[in-house]
């Protein structure tokens, strides 16, 4: 049972710990009693596609196609995906919008498939030891092609992590701090030598110098199975550590500061420190496809809590039933309250078992009345600013100052005092005395601010497009009006032109008319041939030539006149 009365520890963890932090029981034993087990196949698979964080994949196949198991339904699509597979063989019987978990609640697409029972792979061709002959570059596409994530819950493809450079030292997180969660260390246990492979893998992409193995000090089992793994290996190049049990010291910074004394800056990344961290049972995921050429298409889920007759680990598809893995776990005892995917300080509560596994759910935690960790009351009491809630923040936040800004929804100071650098482990939640729902807040505000992005995002686009449709027209005008004005010109400039061409023209005319006219009058009028004429026709021509004479100089008179 998680009640408030247990011991929390503070800031006082030591020179290589991290601020804060609280002692927890574990209630690990319910589900480590018996080894992991396979899940019976079931009859239909309903597998999202996006169980990860990034985009969504592009989709290959569609409804009525057969698939093979291991066969690609969705490829990456964009720099942050992951490749979605069938972990069947059978008929795409739809692609619509389902219900899985998330916080939203929401419906997304998921493929459907119906299982033909029949188990046929798609072929398959895996890398093995001569994975060392290939380059980083090939490595991490095989990677980003068998659709593999962070398994410890974040989702993020692991791939894209791997693109970072100069990174020095790879940590294997194995430290599992949450309660109630075993499937991390049910999986060292068992499969050491598996992770052990898959860790030199990654190290091998990165070029990392070094690499460590957290286990946190409460799993003596895992311990002795990874410790028994590196003395095989022989390589010298892993190292284990093992971490005192205080949550939540498997939080990636917190588990950086532990392992190295450095702290990943405000708003950084581990890669800004050379550090990359991967869960065990990413790498185990990277051993399956590298060796086995085994896509991301199962997991080891932990089913646990008083609420479920027989607790324990299960390897079992993504896409398979929640409800058929706990009938296969014995079925909901009487007093069972509640179904919580993840542990109870950071898991997901679901308000139905009609949803599928996905790659990021380690844990279906059923509560009894007796499990829960914080009461279910609708109200709190005021704050009384006894100041536990900052003594136990591992992300040394000031969560009671964090509490009044998002209550009065003041997001500007809430940004200033580092909102965004909550993890939301839940540990201000459980010491509050108020029983304050202070993560709550928290995610409200995050939401909050989240949207007011979105809406200034859109809004700047509006603005934007406004002004570049403005310029636009503005631009168009200009050109219309230069057009015009050259058109205007062009017309004047050629109406000038044809004027003074048709007065050249002119002007040629009457000088032409006038040489022609002062050159007859130059020329002697020719006397016609007489030669053969008759002394009578000559008088009658000379008579005509005295009348033309008389007629003409009758007229220059009149004209004088």
């Amino acid at each position: 049972m998680l009640s408030r009365d247990k011991t929390w520890v503070g800031n006082d963890n030591g020179e290589h710990s991290f601020h804060g932090g609280i002692k927890l029981p574990g209630h690990k034993d319910l589900s480590t009693q018996s080894p992991i087990a396979d899940m019976p196949a079931c009859d239909v698979y309903t597998v999202p596609l996006n169980q990860h964080i990034g985009a969504e994949g592009e989709i290959l196949v569609k409804a009525g196609d057969h698939v093979l198991k291991g066969q690609m339904l969705a490829r990456p699509h964009g720099m942050v995906s992951a490749a979605i597979h069938s972990p069947v063989s059978g008929e795409i019987i739809e692609i619509s919008n389902h219900r899985f978990p998330h916080p939203s609640g929401l419906a997304a697409p998921c493929f459907v498939i119906k299982n033909d029972h029949k188990d046929e792979w798609i072929e398959r061709n895996p890398v093995g030891d001569d994975y060392a002959q290939l380059g980083s570059h090939e490595l991490r596409g095989l990677i980003r092609d068998a659709g593999i994530v962070g398994l410890g819950g974040a989702g993020f493809p692991a791939a894209v992590k791997q693109t970072e450079v100069g990174i020095t030292t790879l940590i294997i997180n194995g430290v599992e701090c949450e309660p109630y969660i075993s499937c991390d260390d049910m999986l060292m246990r068992e499969h050491a030598d598996e992770i052990i492979a898959g860790a030199k893998i990654i190290a091998q992409i990165i070029k990392a110098e070094n690499c460590v193995i957290a286990i946190e000090d409460n799993k003596p089992q895992a311990i002795d199975a990874v410790s028994k793994a590196i003395n095989d290996d022989d390589s010298g190049f892993i190292e284990l550590q093992v971490v005192p049990t205080i949550y939540p010291s498997g939080g990636e910074r917190q588990l950086i500061k532990i392992i190295t004394g450095m702290e990943v800056p405000m708003n950084g990344l581990p890669a800004d420190i050379h550090v990359l961290c991967h869960n065990v049972a990413t790498s185990y995921a990277i051993y399956n496809a590298i060796y086995h050429a085994i896509p991301l298409i199962s997991r080891i889920v932990t089913i646990t809590g008083h609420g479920v007759q027989s607790p324990q680990n299960i390897n079992t598809a993504i896409g398979t039933p929640i409800k058929d893995c706990i009938e296969f776990c014995g079925g909901y005892r009487d007093d069972a309250r509640a179904l919580i995917m993840g542990g109870p300080m950071m898991g997901l509560t679901l308000d139905t078992d009609e949803l599928p596994v996905i790659k990021t759910s380690n844990c279906l935690l059923v509560t009894t009345p007796e499990d829960m960790a914080l009461p279910a009351s609708k109200s709190h009491m005021p704050c009384i600013r006894c100041g536990k809630c900052v003594d136990v923040c591992p992300a040394n936040l000031l969560p009671q100052q964090l509490y009044w800004y998002s209550a009065d929804r003041d997001y500007d100071r809430a940004i200033n005092l580092n909102l965004f650098g909550c993890i939301e482990c839940g540990c201000c939640d459980y010491v509050c005395p108020s029983d304050i729902p202070l993560v709550q807040y928290f995610r409200h505000a995050k939401s909050g601010i989240w949207e007011q992005e979105r809406e200034r995002k859109k809004s700047d686009i509006a603005r934007q497009r406004h002004e570049n449709r403005q310029a636009r027209q503005d631009k168009q005008k200009q050109e219309r009006e230069e057009r015009l004005r050259k058109k205007r010109e062009a017309l004047a400039k050629g109406k000038d032109s044809h004027k003074l061409e048709l007065d050249k023209k002119k002007a040629l005319i009457a000088d032409a008319l006038a040489r022609v006219k002062e050159k007859k009058a130059k020329q002697p009028v020719k006397p016609k041939n007489t030669e053969n004429l008759t002394e009578e026709q000559l008088e009658k021509i000379a008579e005509a030539d005295r009348r033309r004479k008389k007629l003409k100089k009758e007229r220059g008179d009149q004209d004088a006149v």
